[in-house]
């Protein structure tokens, strides 16, 4: 279960991360503040807008709701700390002479 959340997680985050650089700013460029649409003929000029806008609010809400359910599954499955299941290292005392 904490291995498919994980999973989950890291796409969603890469995912998320691929959507909001693929937004454009509201000043996008000259070509935008007079009308023109340019690189966005597919979607047209805020039907591009529209979508991405959706698509990083849907992937935003995943990644919290993720990141809680990790929170807590880990939180009822014990000690995971870095350090659980490794031996203490002790270093000997130097020889004396």
């Amino acid at each position: 279960m904490i291995v498919l959340l994980v999973i989950l997680h890291v796409v969603v985050a890469l995912f998320l991360i691929g959507v909001v650089l693929l937004q454009q700013g509201k000043s996008a460029d000259l070509a935008g503040a007079f009308g023109g649409q340019g690189s966005q003929t597919a979607f047209g000029p805020r039907g591009a807008a529209n979508l991405l806008t959706r698509m990083t609010t849907y992937s935003a809400i995943i990644f919290m709701l993720t990141s809680i359910g990790l929170t807590i599954a880990l939180a009822r499955a014990g000690d995971h700390s870095v350090l659980s299941g490794t031996t203490p290292h002790t270093q000997s005392a130097p020889a004396k002479k």
